[in-house]
């Protein structure tokens, strides 16, 4: 993994909702793993791989999974796959969206060189790989995304602390106006009297500047300059900020159902609109949910009938109110924090799109925090009472 070093939404005073795990990141759920591959090169590549693997890169079973989308404008490969199966197996890919096609053959080729195993094979044939656009910062009808670099982020996923920003898939990204990219976070919380956790993921492309919410506040409102700029001779290069796409994992370790699983997922768009997400008509918010926990995994092969383990283990679904909260706070910070360690960036044609800027964020925090301060009464004003 990536050392990460970059601040994070809490380091600049954004109070969040919630009991952050150890990492408040997607590798607080046991067993999985994430790794990147960012690819920069000159003027005008800007691009990269993310990589995700549930159970880690040894795993032979599958998860139980659910996909949903907010708005559709976007592509989740394997999502049909996910929905009538009820799972998937291996591990999930994010890039962007002319990089699908070579991410996914990258993929098929590092399988067929990690086993002989037919069966094994078999399951891996149909790749979990989603995108976003990033063809305003990035070169993306060049095509300098290769198999290599998809080999990197597989290679190199781990456990632990996970970049955010620019970094894997995230690297062109543009969000709420300001430079977008990677971002995690994660909770823990109790359910039917155990302990456990929930993780998530985005690479966030989307949202406009004005929607922009920062702890409830009008962020993007507040705060001034820092707008997109191309140079005075490149002003009518086509650059279109006005939509843009989300993708956004969740893991669990809670037992759950497909069919569970898809209430998880949806729930991922109220932390979109905590953040002033709305779902713009050309833009692709597709959700993925999945549970790690061994009660619903996915066999293979023959092994299915004998190993599956029986519906009772999984939680019943009125008590899963703990999780619906823990998802949509995890995914607002999630989105914050993609925006907080994301670097300005200049890339095709010049753009030039600045990071959030930290030292207005601290302030309009300063100043909600003033604000929330309960007055102290007047030594000699009168007590008010509430009659019931």
């Amino acid at each position: 993994m990536t050392p990460v070093s970059q601040p994070r939404a809490r380091d600049l005073g954004i109070p969040f909702d919630g009991e952050p795990g150890a990492q408040n990141a997607i590798t607080d759920v046991a067993g999985l793993t994430v790794g990147h591959c960012t690819v920069t090169h000159g003027d005008t590549v800007r691009t990269g791989v993310t990589a995700l693997f549930p159970l880690g890169h040894e795993a032979r079973d599958g998860v139980p999974a659910a996909v949903f989308a907010f708005n559709g404008t976007g592509e989740m490969t394997g999502a049909h796959q996910i929905s009538e199966y009820g799972g998937f197996f291996g591990p999930v890919l994010l890039t962007g969206t002319l990089g699908v096609g070579t991410t996914s053959q990258a993929y098929l080729r590092w399988v067929a060189r990690q086993t002989t195993d037919d069966d094994l094979r078999f399951t891996r044939i149909l790749p979990v790989v989603a995108e976003t656009w990033d063809g305003n910062l990035h070169d993306a009808w060049g095509f300098a995304l290769q198999p290599e670099h998809v080999w990197q982020a597989l290679d190199t996923a781990r456990s632990g602390p996970v970049a955010e920003g620019n970094v894997g898939g995230g690297n062109g990204m543009i969000c709420h106006g300001f430079k977008g990219g990677v971002g995690t976070a994660s909770r823990r919380f109790e359910q039917c009297g155990h302990q456990h956790t929930v993780g998530v993921l985005v690479q966030a492309n989307h949202g406009l500047r004005d929607d922009l919410l920062l702890a409830g506040l009008p962020a993007g409102r507040w705060i001034q300059g820092g707008t997109p700029e191309l140079p005075a001779d490149r002003a009518a290069a086509p650059v279109a900020l006005a939509d843009g796409s989300i993708i956004v994992v969740v893991a669990t370790d809670v037992p759950l159902h497909a069919s569970q699983l898809a209430r998880v997922a949806k729930r991922a768009t109220v932390g979109v609109a905590r953040t002033g997400g709305f779902g713009g008509t050309l833009s692709g918010e597709i959700f993925l949910a999945f549970s790690t926990a061994p009660a619903g995994r996915v066999t293979v092969g023959e092994e299915v009938a004998k190993d599956q383990q029986a519906p009772g283990a999984m939680h019943p679904g009125d008590a899963l109110d703990p999780l619906f909260h823990a998802t949509a706070w995890a995914v607002e910070e999630a989105i914050v924090n993609a925006l907080v360690a994301a670097d300005t960036m200049t890339g095709l044609h010049g753009l030039l799109i600045h990071r959030l800027p930290h030292a207005p964020v601290r302030s309009l925090m300063g100043r909600r925090a003033r604000m929330l301060e309960p007055e102290e009464p007047a030594a000699n004003a009168p007590r008010t009472e509430i009659q019931p």
